[in-house]
């Protein structure tokens, strides 16, 4: 069986503007596939998006209107194909901190609103998008979606209450979903990124040494990995037709100490 041919079709990335996001369009393009940006970001989105012919819509992942409005234009390109959800933020805040206040209940649903609500509202919108289109070979085969979770849903850190149960999330729902999905040909499998280079940890000088430091704890190669390296599995993820229903982590052997 050959690989999952992408030329004519369309997919959507959200956190498209940067980071993994952006190496995964930019690999989903090379395929032959036309990509939505799907993020916050209008000015690097729209960079983006027109560097490799396809289209920005800013996006709000949580919203309904938004969700649909990116699988909309995406849809007008071509049979949708492909989802990748990389979308994602943390806010670091211990449950109770130094002082004995508990975390504002505020900064946990925001990451969760952010992190695996939205996940689930661009997946669920996709996938019936997705559902709609005609089956691409003898299996039935229809699409596939990558969700991004972390090495954090398993050995999340000090001040990672919310980020890992997000993420926890991700990994958790990743199986019901391609289970509920097997019914139009849909596959589903997650990411769980370890230390990534991505523009969360800045620029400049200190930036560097921090990073270059953080590589230290990695098993090996001792760096950070970077978001080209992370959209490889995503598009084998995407065009391997028998990965279904996995969350792998990439993460250079890390497993992540508690702080």
């Amino acid at each position: 069986m050959p690989r999952v041919n992408l030329e004519g079709s369309s997919s959507i990335v959200t956190g498209g503007a940067s980071g993994i996001g952006e190496a995964s369009a930019r690999q989903l393009a090379a395929q032959g596939s036309k990509v939505v940006i799907a993020d916050l970001n209008e000015e690097k989105g729209q960079a983006v998006a027109s560097e490799l012919g396809g289209m920005f819509v800013k996006c709000d992942v949580s919203s309904e209107e938004d969700g649909a409005a990116a699988v909309l234009a995406a849809s007008e390109m071509g049979p949708l194909r492909a989802l990748v959800n990389s979308a994602g933020l943390g806010m670091a805040a211990r449950t109770v901190d130094r002082n004995n206040e508990p975390m504002p209940q505020k900064t946990f649903d925001f990451v969760i609103k952010v992190n695996l609500l939205g996940s689930f509202n661009m997946l669920r919108l996709s996938a019936a998008a997705m559902a709609k289109t005609d089956p691409l070979d003898e299996d039935g085969q229809r699409g596939a979606i990558v969700n991004m979770a972390s090495a954090a849903a398993f050995d999340g850190q000090i001040g990672q209450a919310a980020y890992s149960a997000s993420k926890g999330g991700i990994v958790g729902m990743t199986l019901p979903i391609a289970r509920d999905l097997s019914a139009v040909g849909i596959r589903v499998n997650t990411i769980a990124p370890g230390l990534i280079d991505t523009p969360i940890y800045g620029e400049g000088e200190q930036s560097d040494q921090f990073k270059a430091h953080l590589g230290q704890s990695v098993l090996f190669p001792k760096r950070l990995g970077s978001g080209e390296e992370l959209a490889f599995m995503v598009i084998d993820l995407i065009t391997n037709p028998y990965m279904n229903g996995e969350t792998i982590r990439v993460d250079g052997g890390i497993r992540m100490p508690p702080k």
